[in-house]
């Protein structure tokens, strides 16, 4: 069999509705942090909870927070520069962060933004997830489906980092059985699994459906860095900042706030009115 594997997996090249009410609707919102209520002075503010001690502390709490996005069936994520942003010491969010990928709690994903992107998300989220793939390519009649189950007991449980090489993808897949380029080119076509553009030989983890995130998030970005630019001296109160709107992005501003703040395009100082938001000169 683990001949039969090799022969064929060797080329990588081949390879909410109104029935609900308004209590429905309050739940959600409680449920995400209150990022889409109708009443924002019932939302706490940014700058109450801009800080934490403990990275897995910030991690949850940016979770419950992550923007409800109807059309997009991502599970939330959490930026690597959002955890910088909120933990003053970025040694210990590097050491705090490594621990709990190795404790499979999270797992950090590449994104293709062109920078140096990482996503966060909770395991069990993202295990969710490749379920909810599979069941749907069952529904479609798709053949091969066992591979996705192959994936997460022999691939996901055991591969932690954020690539994978072909040969070892291919090792660790046949632990569930025949491998086939089908499988490989399976997984890809999930969003499961992206090729390296530098070495097609190996892939990243993917996290399904993002696409359309990432690029909100450079738009999100630059639209945010617009808008401060465009003030006097660079700069905004915090408290009248996260009430803007973005146009391009359906992330928050609480998200792409905390987003240039840990990246080092945005600075936050004290005053006796408040925080306040500044462009970074640097």
């Amino acid at each position: 069999m683990h001949n039969e594997m090799q022969n064929n997996c060797t080329n990588p090249e081949t390879s909410a509705a109104a029935a609900g009410g308004k209590k429905r609707r309050r739940e959600e919102e409680e449920e995400v942090g209150c990022s889409h209520a109708a009443n924002e002075d019932e939302c706490f503010s940014l700058q109450d909870e801009l800080t934490f001690s403990d990275t897995s502390v910030a991690l949850r709490m940016m979770r419950s927070q992550f923007p409800r996005i109807d059309q997009a069936s991502v599970p939330p994520f959490i930026l690597q520069s959002q955890l910088y942003s909120s933990v003053n010491d970025r040694t210990q969010v590097d050491r705090e962060l490594e621990r709990l990928r190795r404790d499979k709690v999270v797992r950090v994903f590449k994104l293709n933004t062109g920078q140096d992107d990482h996503a966060i998300i909770f395991l069990d989220d993202y295990l969710n997830q490749v379920d909810r793939i599979a069941k749907r390519m069952e529904e479609k009649k798709q053949s091969d489906t066992d591979i996705f189950k192959w994936f997460k007991e022999h691939v996901l449980d055991s591969k932690l980092e954020p690539s994978i090489a072909h040969h070892e993808l291919c090792s660790l897949l046949s632990l569930g059985g025949e491998v086939k380029d089908a499988h490989i080119t399976l997984l890809i076509n999930a969003g499961l699994l992206t090729r390296q553009l530098i070495d097609p030989d190996m892939y990243w983890f993917a996290i399904p459906g993002i696409g359309k995130l990432w690029k909100a998030l450079l738009q999100g970005r630059k639209e945010l860095l617009s808008l401060l630019k465009r003030k006097r001296h660079k700069e905004m109160f915090l408290a009248e900042l996260e009430k803007k709107r973005l146009r391009y992005s359906p992330l928050d501003m609480r998200f792409h706030i905390r987003d240039l703040i840990g990246s080092g395009h945005l600075k936050t100082f004290q005053t006796t009115s408040g925080l306040v938001v500044r462009v970074s000169t640097d």
